[in-house]
């Protein structure tokens, strides 16, 4: 069971939001978000309700301002919604495509991969079907740039999902946070 608690204020100040599980719209609870604690737990965090737009992965720590969420990597200044992810025990399966629709060139994952251009020869990853685990996606090699968290399921155009948005990396969520 995780644990986070959002923060109007820098510093863990002004009006409080305590959640436990996934939040599709957190603004009847507070009008923005500029710190946040995660007692327990891994969340992903998003830049909109229903879970939409920028995503940003948080485990167990203290975020005490915006500002600090933006150098570790966030690209946005509010949280608007944000899901709990599940302790996964067992073994991670992802199968990745070059096209949409699961089309073009195919590779099937059991581990981290910091770039799928060297790894696999592929330029570009368009779907794919995660068959066990949580995974996190990025948007560059070696695990930079845009997020996105993916739970089993099917997952037949990133472009329908984000705007643009291609991957290069993917990581398994391994941590007990």
């Amino acid at each position: 069971m995780g644990k986070i608690t959002f923060y109007e204020e820098k510093n863990f100040q002004g009006r409080s939001y305590e959640c436990m599980s996934d939040c599709s719209d957190m603004s009847s609870y507070m009008s923005r978000c500029q710190s946040c604690r995660v007692e327990s737990g891994c969340f992903m965090v998003y830049e909109r309700n229903n879970y939409m737009g920028q995503q940003f992965f948080m485990r167990r720590g203290e975020y005490n301002d915006m500002q600090r969420m933006m150098s570790m990597g966030m690209s946005f200044d509010n949280i608007r919604s944000c899901r709990m992810i599940p302790y996964h025990k067992g073994q991670f399966r992802m199968k990745i495509y070059e096209k949409e629709n699961f089309g073009g060139q195919s590779n099937e994952m059991m581990d981290d991969c910091d770039n799928i251009q060297d790894r696999y020869r592929m330029s570009d990853c368009q779907s794919c079907n995660v068959m066990d685990g949580h995974w996190l996606m990025y948007e560059q090699a070696h695990y930079k740039g845009r997020m996105m968290y993916m739970r089993p399921g099917e997952y037949r155009s990133f472009r329908d999902m984000m705007s643009g948005q291609r991957f290069m990396s993917m990581r398994r969520i391994t941590d007990m946070c």
